[in-house]
């Protein structure tokens, strides 16, 4: 699937919060309408994959969380991001490239379906799959009780059962943010965020360095399967010259895909955040969209807002001669890389834990729809016990009673009219995003005044979350009617004579 991730430590976040953000991305033709829902696992004893055919037994002890279904369930949940009641985050998965070496070493676990008739001498029987996008959050997020043990979980499935594609999957508690790699069928590396670092993550393998000392020892800042070691050394998958492996070059790839594909985006959002750090554009660059050393994580110039993290997941190249709304360059250059706001955004997932706040309003799940230049962020508080049905009750067909609907509807019709609709569009996201933040303050106080736990807080909660969906929904439809106005107007049979 392919995504673009962002990851914010609580040093170089603007108020100190862990914050995990990743957009969920359709591949090439496809769109998958997305749901905001809340699941409780109890009494289910396991799960049985989809695309894997797999079934795992469940633990006991998940506790209820937040989610992003699809609302078409034929391919599977594919819950994305949410938060669970406990305040533990997790967001699965961006999609990663790797190499021949690596899968030559550990084959990814495909399923196959059996060929033949049982009994026969050509039968071929049915062969399981290990676990992927579709069913991470599933398994681990109801049960991790930090994102340390959100990483371990994982770990033991992957190396139990395997996986069928490369992945990587993001981990958060309100002190630590666990970036996760899968290497192979079976390996996997993990890195702590540095807190006072943001990380940029395109579809490819990001991590650019990897302690295996204190992976395989004491664990502080980076884990791994048990046997990395030895699974690097036997399959001669450390290319470095000076023996400090960099899981980029090992497990990773850089191909001329990775080039239009992947690297750009990196370069844009780091371009972004960091823009008087380096040199970016012309012949003298530091970095230039293409280049394969551009870092993981780095120390941002000013602290990173949610806002700074919504506009990093909405670019196409603004001010760059690979805008492919804008007037620089030339119809090659416009359409050279791929966008981070691309049409087949199906949702961003912003998961925001606040140190600051109690148990009960710490954890925000920010939550847009549809393509990311067009739609608007939101706050909903997750500990809760529903969602507003704006934004739960996405159906399969098209319509505008539901959010995820409305933005993709708004995305079509303004990108046909970029100039004339992006007024609307801009006004539109600062005015809701707004309204949202004064009642998230507003209710944030009353939680704090009248010092209620978290079951008490669930009603104040589930009010505030339905006014935002309200407001949300009234502005929707009301920037819908101004693109589609801009947009008619601007309609090829038009003609200037009138009947009045």
């Amino acid at each position: 699937m392919p995504c673009t991730t962002i990851l914010v430590g609580r040093n170089a976040s603007y108020d100190g919060s862990t914050i995990v953000a990743r957009n969920e991305d359709s591949p090439s033709g496809t769109f998958e309408p997305k749901q905001f829902v809340v699941v409780d696992p109890a009494g289910k004893t396991s799960y049985t994959s989809v695309i894997a055919h797999l079934t795992i037994p469940l633990p006991e002890g998940g506790r209820r969380y937040t989610a992003l279904p699809n609302a078409d369930r034929k391919g599977g949940l594919w819950e994305e991001a949410g938060f669970s009641i406990r305040n533990v985050g997790m967001s699965a998965t961006e999609t990663l490239t790797t190499n021949e070496r690596v899968l030559g070493a550990d084959p990814l676990v495909e399923y196959r379906a059996a060929k033949g008739t049982p009994g026969e001498k050509d039968y071929e029987p049915e062969v399981i799959g290990g676990i992927g996008e579709e069913d991470m959050v599933t398994l681990v997020l109801p049960y991790m009780r930090s994102a340390r043990d959100g990483v371990r979980m994982l770990g033991g499935l992957l190396e139990r059962y395997g996986t069928y594609e490369n992945n990587g999957i993001a981990f958060c508690d309100v002190n630590e943010i666990w970036w996760m790699e899968t290497v192979g069928g079976h390996h996997w590396i993990a890195r702590r965020v540095p807190d006072d670092c943001y990380v940029t993550m395109p579809n490819q393998l990001g991590l650019d360095s990897f302690d295996l000392d204190d992976a395989l020892g004491e664990g502080r800042d980076h884990l791994c399967s048990a046997d990395l070691r030895e699974f690097v050394s036997q399959n001669h998958l450390d290319v470095s010259l000076d023996g400090r492996l960099n899981p980029r070059d090992a497990f990773g790839s850089r191909s001329d895909a990775d080039h239009v594909y992947n690297t750009p985006r990196a370069w844009a959002m780091q371009r972004y955040l960091n823009p008087t750090s380096n040199t970016w554009d012309g012949v003298a660059a530091d970095y230039r969209p293409e280049d394969d050393d551009i870092p993981w994580c780095r120390v941002p110039e000013r602290k990173v807002t949610i806002e700074d993290v919504k506009y990093a997941l909405s670019l196409h190249y603004q001010g760059t001669p690979f805008d492919p709304y804008g007037a620089l360059g030339t119809p090659a250059t416009r359409t050279a890389y791929r966008p981070i706001g691309i049409n087949r955004n199906n949702q961003l997932a912003v998961l925001q834990l606040r140190p600051y706040e109690p148990l009960a309003t710490r954890a925000l799940e920010w939550v847009a729809f549809g393509s990311n230049p067009f739609n608007a962020l939101v706050p909903f508080y997750a500990d809760v016990t529903t969602t507003p049905a704006y934004l739960a009750d996405t159906t399969t067909h098209v319509t505008t009673e539901n959010f995820y609907w409305a933005n993709r509807i708004v995305g079509a019709l303004a990108d046909a009219d970029f100039g004339a609709s992006l007024p609307h569009v801009e006004r539109y996201q600062e005015r809701v995003g707004g309204l949202a933040r004064a009642i998230i303050h507003e209710t944030d106080r009353a939680i704090r005044d009248a010092d209620m736990d978290c079951v008490a807080a669930h009603v104040p909660l589930e009010e505030a979350n339905h006014r935002i969906a309200a407001l949300l929904r009234t502005e929707t439809d009301d920037l819908l009617d101004h693109v589609l106005y801009e947009t008619s107007m601007r309609m090829h049979n038009a003609f200037s004579r009138s009947d009045k």
